[in-house]
């Protein structure tokens, strides 16, 4: 047994999920929205939770840079796996929000999002510098996923958690407010430009089950994200030069609020169609942390719309979806859990190598 287990991390080292992340960011989410809705109960287990599951991560990752630094850096390259790594970026910002909001501990939320924008600007400026240059690049129906919506998350999520510490920098308070509000409009540049691509890619290709990835749920998160992003501007923003800009971010935000709250229905009837009418299996992959994040940051981001912008009637709809994001939570943990119990149980004979990130990828 001993013998399997040490396989198992050291197969799991080798073929670590680039958006693996992604299951920092979903827990993260999901534990702010039950302490938004008073359910602390929830809320307190998961922050703690989410910190082992970082701490592993991180201790995989660095273990994979040091062990398998050649497949990291194919993955980084691929087109189709790279903007995963950007869950790095989004994960350690979250938990930096928890810190903050649940922990009250200024200090390490600091170090997290100094931490978290040093990777973003390694990362941004790596994928967009290595996916420009590469000679040999997929078809773009191949080519482009949801997963490139991170490039959307990791942005903004360095204003969410910017916002949450500008007490931090009061001999700096507008400039630093200044940039805050630059990473959330870069944010907003980014997803217009992608999602056209995406709905682009949606209407004049052929969409097989299989490529119809639980991260095409980040077309949602993003814009969560973003409006969560200009709701603590407005909330938290005490710089002279935001007064005047709070008629346009407070449209803005709206104008996003909008666009993901559109999302939501279609990307049901997509999974009904993909589940149900072509019975495409639904088994555990890291893949589903993906549309887990969304849920929990819908709920986030209505409630501190609702606030920002003194519209109580809009609190309903956190009430209700964090049931959503609680039951989406849940089934992934069961899943996760259920795949590496059956795992570690599997017979010599019975064990097949693991399928390649490509596969994966696509959701095979």
């Amino acid at each position: 047994m001993l013998n399997k287990i040490t396989s198992m991390i050291q197969n799991g080292i080798r073929d670590l999920f680039p958006a693996y992340f992604a299951l920092v960011m979903a827990t993260g989410i999901v534990s702010l929205a039950c302490h938004l809705l008073g359910m602390d109960v929830l809320a307190f287990p998961l922050y703690y939770l989410n910190q082992f599951f970082y701490v592993l991560l991180w201790a995989m990752t660095l273990a994979r840079v040091f062990r398998h630094p050649t497949r990291l850096l194919e993955d980084l390259s691929n087109h189709r796996l790279g903007p995963g790594y950007l869950t790095l970026v989004a994960g350690t910002n979250v938990l930096g929000s928890q810190f903050v909001i649940l922990g009250s501990n200024q200090t390490i939320a600091l170090f997290l999002w100094i931490l978290g924008l040093t990777l973003w600007f390694i990362l941004i400026y790596a994928l967009f510098t290595v996916m420009t240059v590469k000679t040999e690049k997929p078809p773009f129906e191949s080519g482009i996923n949801g997963a490139w919506l991170m490039f959307v998350v990791s942005t903004q999520s360095i204003a969410v958690l910017g916002m949450l510490l500008t007490s931090r920098f009061t001999a700096w308070e507008e400039m630093f407010a200044f940039a805050m509000l630059g990473f959330y409009l870069l944010g907003c540049m980014f997803y217009i430009l992608i999602i056209s691509l995406i709905v682009y890619r949606f209407m004049f290709f052929k969409i097989e089950p299989d490529e119809l990835t639980p991260p095409y749920w980040i077309n949602m998160g993003a814009v969560a994200i973003t409006t969560l992003a200009g709701a603590n501007i407005l909330l938290n923003g005490n710089a002279p030069f935001l007064s005047g800009l709070t008629p346009f971010i407070k449209g803005f935000t709206l104008f996003f609020w909008a666009s993901g709250t559109w999302w939501i229905p279609l990307l049901f009837l997509l999974g009904v169609w993909r589940h149900i009418y072509k019975r495409y299996p639904l088994t555990y992959h890291p893949l589903y942390w993906g549309l887990v994040f969304p849920l929990g940051m819908y709920t986030v981001c209505t409630f501190q719309l609702a606030r920002a912008m003194d519209l109580e009637f809009l609190l309903l709809i956190p009430r209700f979806f964090v049931f959503i994001a609680l039951i989406g939570w849940l089934a992934t943990i069961a899943g996760m859990l259920h795949h590496l119990l059956t795992t570690l149980l599997k017979t010599p004979s019975e064990s097949t190598s693991s399928p390649t990130l490509e596969q994966a990828s696509a959701g095979k």
